[in-house]
């Protein structure tokens, strides 16, 4: 099982660099590149993005410009579907540039441990790092509140959306 996994994330290791550089061009973000599914019913996902976010016509010029150049890399032995699109407003963060890309939005934590009785702590991201992520909390208070979060203590972190 694991060779099957170290296979599959060389795969997606030689389509990030096929993918990359023609996003680049595009003024495109490479956000993920997912692989799911087996032989012929397998769907190559490429998350995309950009500052101010992504569009319908950014998605259809990516795909137009992916299809032939994965087409002549030829990452698997048979058919696939690609499918490209933004990775949506409530994907979790799972790296650093996710944060970072959050820098003056409104994000939500929740927490490993309680900060100030709370598990789950809404603000405004003021600077992220490898260790910890700064956060202006002003919901219900008369004066806002800057605090640090060690990302360790971090048990899911999303854009804060709200309804």
């Amino acid at each position: 099982m694991s060779t099957q996994k170290s296979g599959a994330q060389s795969v997606v290791d030689r389509m990030q660099e096929v993918i990359s550089p023609i996003l680049w061009a595009l003024k495109l973000e490479l956000v993920e590149v997912v692989c799911v599914g087996q032989g012929p019913r397998s769907v190559v996902r490429v998350l995309i993005d950009k500052p101010g976010g992504v569009t319908v016509t950014d998605c259809e010029r990516a795909h137009k410009a992916l299809g032939p150049a994965l087409d002549m890399a030829d990452p698997f032995p048979h058919a696939y579907t690609l499918e490209v699109s933004s990775p949506g407003l409530d994907r979790p963060f799972k790296c650093l540039q996710d944060y970072q890309r959050a820098i003056g939005k409104e994000v939500s934590l929740k927490l490993r441990q309680p900060l100030n009785g709370q598990w789950r702590v809404i603000g405004r991201l003021a600077e992220a790092d490898e260790q910890a992520v700064s956060l202006t909390l002003s919901m219900g208070r008369a004066e806002p509140q800057m605090v640090r979060v060690e990302r360790e203590q971090i048990a899911d972190a999303r854009l804060f959306v709200k309804i």
